[in-house]
């Protein structure tokens, strides 16, 4: 098993990665009430280098105090408070040789968290809120952002980015995916904007550009600058461009252009192949990988190995991330590699709630139960 190419080296931003496994972002709920990353927090990311896993990406956290917050007990990367928590994980994380990004995130329009939202538009988004992330009924139509409110935005991405470096990580990850506020600028459904942050995709993308082009003038060049993108969103979980494969190539031309250090494709129902392919070999992440020639993290049910072979060797990704068996077992890698009983997967893990001392609770029930 160790020679599968999941588990095989890779130079990657001028640095040798042991393998090319990656803990996708998962919310789990679990910082105090001032978004203070908890001691539980620290053993949580540290189970995920023990087990072998080469860079993790931290859940979101949120950008500024104003409007970016998604969800009760979110983590922040605002204050100082803050910094110092995350000194802790990322201090322990490199002592086991991983490292560490953390994503950046603005909840926008669907915002468990917030009374009232922003959005590029105002559009009520579909669904309802999630009761395992604090929300319950209908989303709100948000408030429409003014060009006062889009430089607000963009200085709490620039300023979380430079408070990550002080962290300690390694890099950011900006959540341009999944519905949350980057993402609503993105999608031509929920954004029907008439100045230049609305229109062609240009325009569309110009707050993220933006975003990026400010992180690059503050930080240093080795701080990794990643941008995670996708169709789904989590309250649309199916949604697809029109222009699909067009859509995709016209986007990669301006990630392109504003270069950052990876491009994160992440496919929200975990169904890599059904949600992200538009022919039998051409998926979103291999558009992005030919067009742009930045390193591709792809996501979608990649722990299943015939899968992950295929995303590797088919020119698809360079990385893989893995979120619920991950989360099942932080030891995935290492227990794989040597053929070791691997502790699956199971919804209970994040109903009721999606809390780490909640997952711990089913995991040690589950272990009872089979012993």
């Amino acid at each position: 098993m160790i020679n599968h190419p999941i588990f095989q080296p890779i130079p990657l931003w001028n640095r040798s990665l042991k393998n090319r496994t990656v803990v996708a972002p998962m919310s789990r709920v679990s910082a105090d009430a001032d978004g203070v990353a908890t001691d539980e927090m620290v053993d949580y990311y540290t189970s995920f280098a023990k087990g072998a896993f080469s860079v993790i990406i931290t859940e979101g956290l949120y950008t500024d105090n104003f409007a970016s917050q998604s969800y009760v007990f979110q983590p922040g990367m605002v204050t100082t408070k803050h910094i110092e928590s995350w000194k802790k994980i990322t201090d322990v994380v490199h002592k086991h040789h991983a490292l560490i990004i953390a994503q950046l995130m603005h909840g926008g329009a669907i915002s468990q968290y917030q009374k009232s939202t922003i959005a590029p538009s105002p559009i009520q988004p579909k669904g309802v809120k999630l009761a395992s992330y604090g929300g319950s009924g209908a989303f709100s139509i948000p408030k429409p952002m003014t060009l006062q409110d889009i430089e607000q935005v963009k200085e709490g991405f620039i300023t979380a980015a430079i408070n990550a470096y002080k962290a300690g990580f390694d890099g950011i990850e900006l959540h341009a995916a999944n519905g949350y506020l980057l993402d609503q600028f993105l999608t031509p459904e929920l954004n029907i904007r008439q100045d230049h942050y609305g229109g062609n995709i240009e325009n569309r993308y110009r707050i993220v550009a933006e975003i990026i082009s400010g992180i690059k003038q503050q930080v240093p060049k080795h701080f990794i600058l990643g941008l995670r993108i996708s169709e789904g969103k989590v309250n649309d979980l199916t949604y697809r461009w029109e222009k699909g494969i067009e859509a995709a190539k016209e986007l990669a031309e301006q990630i392109k252009r504003s270069a950052p250090d990876y491009i994160h494709v992440a496919v929200q129902t975990g169904e890599w192949e059904r949600d992200s392919f538009y022919n039998e070999n051409t998926s979103l992440a291999s558009v992005m990988r030919s067009t742009t020639h930045i390193p591709i993290i792809a996501n979608g049910g990649l722990h299943n190995l015939d899968k992950a072979e295929k995303a590797l060797n088919d020119n698809h990704a360079d990385l893989l991330s893995i979120g619920k068996a991950a989360l099942a077992d932080p030891h995935w890698p290492i227990k794989t590699m040597n053929y070791q009983p691997i502790i699956p997967f199971h919804k209970n893990m994040l109903c009721p709630k999606a809390t780490i001392s909640h997952t711990r609770n089913v995991l040690a029930r589950l272990c009872s139960e089979t012993t």
